[in-house]
């Protein structure tokens, strides 16, 4: 089968990482009903493959095994082929991964998984190579030993899947407790977390390391609360040594997906639109908080990458870029010789640079020794010393260097940019820009997020349905998962809280209507991953799940609470905050135990416990006085804050949610802006002027 030649249907798949397969001699299909009526009249097996577009063992695995002729004889004769993108159906992704996990102790992408007809997992792995190698079974024994198995011990099979299926229901089951969700689960899993940090190199745990986003948050809002230094401590220690580490794009922003070692050198190549938004919001705060320049130059090289390679010319943010070019590089694009950094530079340049990023003859690339991982390997003082040259002119060299790679390396050719516009990732980077816009004060990010929260509510939005999951040429498909309900909620009322208008508030009251109504749990409490009157549940889909830890999003229990609780204090809606408390006290048994993995969690617990802090700043957006309060409001680091900017004209007129249009009316108006702030029911007086705002949040620091 020559390349580029569709040989199955893939070729008309939406994703780029199925059309990526129509080429192969293997007879792939989508998740569907048609591929289980297949397999139930032929009596096969499936198999299901599960992986992503920028999965390098993916694509390994494809050339080697679904490429080979022979192994896509096997495939194609003993069994119905399933191909799936878990960034597409992170449902289906899910529940096999526990599967395998469970049957085999692996887990991870690309996920082999052998089904019976009706998609009862019985055999599985991650990656087979196409001969037995490296103490892996070759895919063409295990294809020919399964298929025999299957056609002389059915029944066995069936049975055995059957047992499987039941034991994986109690794995991730839950049930309603009496255990109360309160603050001493908080501490169990910042205990945990504290336990886990790397104090020499920073992060959690050995190697391979993931950057954890929301335990970065949850450790910062505690701070905020108790001003336990050492959490602070443990928060700038991770974010300077992952900002200066080779997981971090030193040239063109952005973090990759984790590091393969505890010193946060060498990375999987891999940018994911998720990482850099949760990893942007972890920059934003530590800079509010610290003042450390070092987050904030950072921060601004998330923002870079973002625009530079994610960003749709109109609105809405792409999935992923990938690691790689082909499968014989690893990274080459974003690593460096030390022979093509002089190439690049004049000499001054070529010292200065391959000092700071400790660009030598032999490099950390396996692949291909000669090859760099771009790291910060010593400050500017340290190589002025060396060169015996001023820090200055060291800086000057250096920005100079940057831009000259940069350049250079824009000539090399650019791994592929997943186009994919997926809702809830769009709703975590809609979230993390409008907190540029009030940390930064980058109205631009403010409205890029804007425009495309509009989009998404135009074009992925069905008033009976809700948020769909993601835009295909413009169009939604792939509806009733819960995370893009819950994260484009979080992101109307973040959108809320900066402009004040009121379409903004309302579509994230119909949204978590319609998220109740179809996703929410009447006998246990809590949501479901997916909405209940879905038609599609092939397989383990037939399994209720309900997310609670963070893998690798922020879990959307977790978040469904925040943004119920946000509800109910606006809205003034008490059975939202009811079905709030619900959700969490149904996972309180477990969340301490599961530590870093509870954080989004522990975030929504202690948001739920202790009373709001609402700035609320009244004043035209054209006059500078409000825009000095909102400034103001938006500086002070303080635990649970949340500042709304509103036009007189809003207030006056009553177009206030419920929950605030009780205390807001009572302002007095004279034309001259003022800030009102409000912990729980009690508020303070208003103030007119920025100090006197400042003077107010920083006495009510805990």
């Amino acid at each position: 089968m020559s390349e580029g030649v569709p040989s199955n249907e893939l070729a008309k798949a939406a994703s780029a990482y199925l059309r990526s397969a129509a080429h192969q001699p293997v007879l792939w299909r989508e998740w569907n009903g048609s591929a289980f009526e297949q397999a139930a009249e032929a009596d096969k097996p499936i198999l299901l493959d599960i992986g992503a577009v920028w999965c390098h063992w993916c694509h390994v695995m494809d050339r080697e095994s679904y490429e080979n002729p022979e192994v896509a004889r096997i495939i194609n004769e003993s069994f119905i082929p399933v191909k799936v993108d878990r960034d597409e159906r992170p449902d289906i992704d899910a529940r096999y991964q526990v599967a395998v996990s469970a049957l085999t102790g692996q887990g991870g992408w690309p996920l082999t998984a052998f089904l019976t007809p009706d998609g009862k997992p019985f055999f599985g792995g991650t990656y087979f190579p196409p001969d037995d190698r490296g103490g892996r079974p070759g895919m063409k024994r295990l294809l020919e030993a399964i298929a025999q198995n299957y056609r002389a011990h059915r029944e066995q099979v069936q049975e055995s899947a059957v047992k499987i299926a039941e034991a994986l229901r109690n794995v991730e089951g839950v049930k309603k407790s009496e255990e109360p969700a309160d603050e001493r689960i908080v501490r169990d899993i910042v205990e945990e977390i504290v336990g886990m940090f790397d104090a020499r190199n920073g992060g959690f745990g050995n190697a391979p390391k993931f950057p954890h986003p929301s335990g970065i948050d949850l450790l910062l809002e505690v701070y905020l609360s108790t001003r336990q230094e050492r959490l602070l401590s443990i928060v700038t220690s991770t974010l300077e040594h992952m900002g200066s580490g080779g997981v971090y794009d030193q040239i063109g922003g952005g973090f990759h997906r984790y590091s393969v070692d505890e010193r946060w050198i060498v990375p999987h190549f891999e940018k994911m639109s998720y990482d850099n938004a949760g990893l942007l919001g972890n920059y934003l705060r530590a800079y509010q908080i610290s003042g450390n320049p070092f987050f904030r130059e950072t921060s601004l090289g998330i923002l870079s990458f973002l625009e530079s390679v994610l960003s749709h010319p109109e609105a809405g943010f792409y999935s992923s870029q990938d690691a790689d070019i082909n499968l014989e590089d690893d990274g080459d694009y974003f690593t460096w010789t030390l022979q093509e950094l002089k190439a690049a530079l004049d000499e001054p340049e070529a010292r200065v640079a391959s000092l700071y990023y400790h660009v030598e003859e032999i490099g950390e690339m396996h692949h291909n020794p000669a090859k760099n991982v771009l790291f910060i390997d010593q400050p500017l003082s340290a190589i002025a010393a060396r060169m015996q040259i001023d820090e200055a002119k060291v800086s000057e060299l250096l920005a100079s260097a940057r831009r000259k790679m940069a350049e250079a390396r824009s000539r090399r050719m650019t791994p592929f940019v997943d186009k994919s516009i997926y809702t809830s990732w769009n709703g975590m980077l809609i979230s993390s820009l409008l907190e540029a816009y009030r940390v930064l004060g980058l109205k631009a990010e403010r409205d890029r997020a804007l425009a495309t929260l509009d989009l998404l509510v135009a074009k992925a939005y069905d008033p009976e349905k809700g948020m769909y999951h993601t835009l295909v040429d413009g169009g939604p498909r792939i509806e009733g998962l819960l995370e893009d309900q819950v994260f484009i909620a979080a992101a109307l009322l973040d959108a809320y809280e900066v402009t004040g208008r009121r379409s903004y508030f309302q579509r994230a009251l119909d949204l978590m209507e319609i998220t109740l109504r179809r996703f929410w749990d009447d006998a246990e409490g809590g949501f479901f991953d997916t909405a209940r009157d879905l038609a599609d549940r092939h397989g383990n889909l037939v399994n209720p799940r309900k997310p609670f830890q963070d893998s690798p999003t922020p879990a959307a229990n977790a978040v469904a609470a925040q943004v119920l609780d946000r509800l109910d204090v606006l809205a003034d809606r008490e059975d939202f905050g009811e079905k709030a408390a619900a959700t969490l006290a149904l996972f309180a048994p477990k969340a301490g135990q599961h530590g870093l993995f509870a954080a989004t969690y522990g975030l929504a617990l202690l948001h739920h416990l202790r009373a709001p802090l609402d700035v609320v700043v009244v004043g035209r957006g054209d006059d500078e006085r409000a825009q000095n309060l909102l400034r103001a409001a938006y500086e002070a680091p303080r635990a649970g804050k949340r500042v709304f900017a509103f036009e007189p004209e809003v207030v006056k007129s009553g177009e206030l949610p419920a929950g605030l249009a009780a205390t807001l009316p009572q302002l007095p108006f004279d034309g001259v802006p003022v800030a009102l702030v409000c912990e729980g029911s009690a508020c303070h007086a208003p103030v007119q002027s920025p100090a006197g705002l400042r003077a107010l949040l920083v006495a009510g620091k805990s």
